[in-house]
């Protein structure tokens, strides 16, 4: 098995490794990042990352303590070059790409799991197509190195297919849902709000989703190295931030879910309907993940995986070093 916007207007055609190699080494660094006491945390549009929009309007973060600029990067790489580089101390990334970073040279550590995808990473196709086993020759569109790439190679493998049986037209996320919409490819790989926009087009369906492969696409809070080798009690403060504001929603539902769908720019009732599809980690969750072992659930079995698959797809040339890559101190000490 090979082995997660946008949250994932990811890499296109360029290596992601290379784009890593050369902002993790060049040296270039942010003096915001590293000289002040603010923490400038990233993120992009995900459903599992927009909790952080509650945290900053209701005051979270002031009232763990800790002095945080929330910043929004309309490009997903965007963010990961940042974190990479420096220029912020925090992102909201996929495994997937945290790994790509690490091979590259990028000193980086997870320090909290915000969620696992559980559907809304979706391979949907026309009209017709009503099993993976159908794309046999035909045009599928994904963003090559995204989760959605690695949904589809997971897809592809259950049914005995290959990337080879199917003809891959790599595109950005956001335009290949727009080709599928649009008729120009049979199916397409993408995630939450671009399924909307995907099964807009009359008889598509989904026929496979990352429900099917628990625990494949994990998102994380990611850190410099340097942030939580200088600034521990800030990454703990970030840390609890994230389940004081996980329980405030649970408390204020549409409340949360105003806020959350406005700052991913669709309806409160289409932001409800990917609720099922991401599954926010509660802190045993977490501890579960960061534990050592031999399961899906667990995040150093994930990681094999997707090692596997961005040396396979040519994303690193090198193994990404995954010891000491997750940090279990911060949900430990938190509470819930």
């Amino acid at each position: 098995m090979y082995f997660r916007r946008s949250r994932r207007a990811i890499v296109g055609l360029l290596s992601v490794a290379a784009l890593f190699g050369v902002t993790a080494l060049s040296g270039c660094t942010s003096s915001d990042a590293e000289s002040g006491t603010k923490i400038t945390l990233g993120y992009s549009a995900w459903p599992g990352w927009f909790p952080w929009a509650v945290a900053e309007q209701q005051g979270l973060f002031a009232q763990n303590g800790v002095d945080v600029e929330l910043k929004w990067f309309d490009s997903y790489t965007d963010s990961i070059a940042a974190l990479s580089s420096g220029a912020i101390d925090a992102n909201s990334q996929t495994l997937n790409d945290t790994l790509s970073a690490v091979s590259g040279g990028a000193q980086l550590r997870v320090v909290l799991t915000n969620d696992n995808s559980t559907g809304n990473d979706q391979i949907i196709a026309r009209e017709g197509i009503t099993s993976v086993a159908d794309l046999k020759g035909k045009k599928v569109a994904v963003e090559q190195g995204t989760v959605d790439h690695y949904l589809l190679l997971l897809a592809l493998e259950e049914a005995n297919l290959t990337e080879d049986d199917i003809q891959l037209v790599p595109m950005l996320t956001d335009a290949a849902a727009a080709a599928f919409v649009g008729g120009d490819v049979d199916a397409v790989g993408v995630f939450a709000p671009f399924t909307t926009t995907a099964l807009e087009r009359p008889g598509s369906q989904a026929i496979a989703t990352s429900a099917e492969f628990p625990g494949a696409i994990p998102d994380h809070l990611v850190t410099s190295d340097k942030l939580v080798n200088d600034r521990p009690d800030d990454v703990q403060k970030l840390v609890n931030t994230w389940f004081d504001t996980i329980a405030w929603i649970k408390d204020n539902r549409d409340a949360a879910n105003k806020i959350m769908a406005e700052r991913g720019g669709v309806s409160v009732e289409d932001y409800e309907s990917y609720d099922a599809g991401t599954t926010i980690f509660t802190r045993q969750q977490n501890l579960d993940a960061f534990t050592p072992g031999t399961t899906p659930k667990q995040l150093n079995f994930q990681a094999d995986k997707i090692a596997d698959f961005i040396l396979g797809t040519g994303l690193a040339k090198e193994r990404p070093e995954i010891d000491g890559l997750f940090v279990d101190k911060f949900v430990k000490a938190a509470t819930e």
